[in-house]
């Protein structure tokens, strides 16, 4: 393939290596704030998995030209852009970076200690697992890699603030924006141009940062931080449990428990089930059953017959299936039918040996008659 094969297959990529964005993801961002003004009053901008920095080139180009309008009207102070990946990014002006996981409280306090101890304005995350093909994998994944981007950035927005991040559009999303709409009282989900219709991402903009009352930011779930939760250090908000009810008092039975079936001196009387089987797996052993009781033939493969009291002793054994069934009535068949075949097997040895006799027997008279007659033939010589 030649170097401008993608070029003419990817506008957006042609544009951003024209332009000099890192990658065409630039144009998602770029469109998004379109739409949604996502940037009006932003001086303090985090970007969460910025590698290659792309998102990052856009909040410095677009923060800075806040900057200079703020400084047209009055005083306003220098924007602050923190960019946070597990890789190492390229520098870029006007950006600090930071090589860190967005699961660490550590990384909180870094990106907070950048800011004088002061909370941001915009949080973006375009992070998004390596794919592998399955669906409902790569769906999870990102969907676990969102929710850890929401818990970071309780801990680094001010109240009123937006967070915007990748999302797939899955089965189960309503899921992921019900967990959103707790925190955010204006969730939306966008889709740029630039993102391709094949793909199922999209973009979530939640807008007016305002978390539950008493609610206190925490690291504590497992699945992020691989640390056991202390629910004792949680409270008021934090601490939502939901109530575990039993229902039935000690008197009643106990389903773990066996017993006789003359209980509490009341004689056990059997009842049919109020709804038998509709199509149970013995009905054809019933259905042959049937049928050797009317006359006609029952075999099986291999010309093996079974009788009457073969097929019941089998159905009361609890045949599943028929052959189970089969396998069932076989063995007792043959333990039935044992002495028989013994029976059969020293009839059959005696009639062996009768045959042997009666052969000896022949040979001898054939070696009588033989000699007779060579007796004869030398007399008359």
């Amino acid at each position: 393939m030649g170097k401008t094969s993608k070029d003419k297959r990817d506008i957006y990529y042609r544009k951003a290596k024209e332009e000099g964005w890192r990658a065409r993801s630039a144009f998602k961002l770029l469109q998004i704030d379109t739409e949604c003004h996502i940037f009006d009053g932003v001086s303090k901008a985090v970007d969460l998995c910025a590698a290659p920095g792309s998102w990052s080139q856009v909040l410095a180009r677009k923060l800075n030209e806040n900057y200079k309008k703020a400084l047209e009207t009055g005083n306003a102070s220098p924007p602050k852009i923190v960019a946070v990946d597990l890789q190492a990014m390229a520098p870029l002006e006007g950006v600090i970076q930071l090589q860190g996981d967005i699961t660490n409280t550590n990384t909180a306090q870094q990106i907070i200690a950048h800011f004088d101890n002061t909370q941001a304005d915009l949080v973006v995350c375009d992070g998004a697992p390596d794919v592998t093909g399955l669906h409902d994998m790569d769906i999870f994944i990102q969907s676990q890699l969102l929710l850890a981007a929401l818990n970071i950035t309780t801990h680094i927005l001010r109240p009123g603030g937006t967070f915007v991040a990748k999302i797939f559009r899955a089965k189960d999303v309503s899921f992921l924006y019900a967990q959103l709409r707790i925190f955010f009282p204006y969730v939306y989900c966008t889709k740029p141009s630039s993102s391709r219709n094949s793909s199922i991402e999209a973009f979530v903009v939640c807008k007016d940062y305002s978390p539950p009352e008493g609610y206190k930011p925490h690291m504590l779930n497992p699945l992020l931080t691989h640390e056991p939760c202390n629910f004792e250090e949680l409270t008021g908000v934090n601490r939502i449990i939901v109530p575990f009810v039993v229902c039935g008092d000690l008197n009643q039975p106990d389903s773990d428990m066996c017993y006789p079936l003359n209980l509490d001196g009341k004689k056990y009387k059997y009842h049919e089930p109020v709804q038998t089987p509709i199509a149970p797996p013995y009905a054809e052993a019933l259905s042959l059953l049937e049928n050797r009781r009317a006359g006609s033939s029952f075999t099986f493969d291999h010309e093996t017959e079974f009788n009457e009291t073969d097929i019941n002793i089998a159905i009361e054994n609890g045949a599943s299936s028929m052959a189970e069934f089969k396998k069932n009535a076989l063995i007792t068949a043959t333990e039935n039918n044992s002495e028989d075949s013994d029976a059969i097997a020293k009839t059959e040895s005696i009639k062996d040996e009768n045959k042997e006799e009666e052969a000896t027997i022949a040979a001898l008279q054939n070696l009588y008659v033989s000699e007779e007659a060579g007796n004869i033939d030398n007399i008359l010589i």
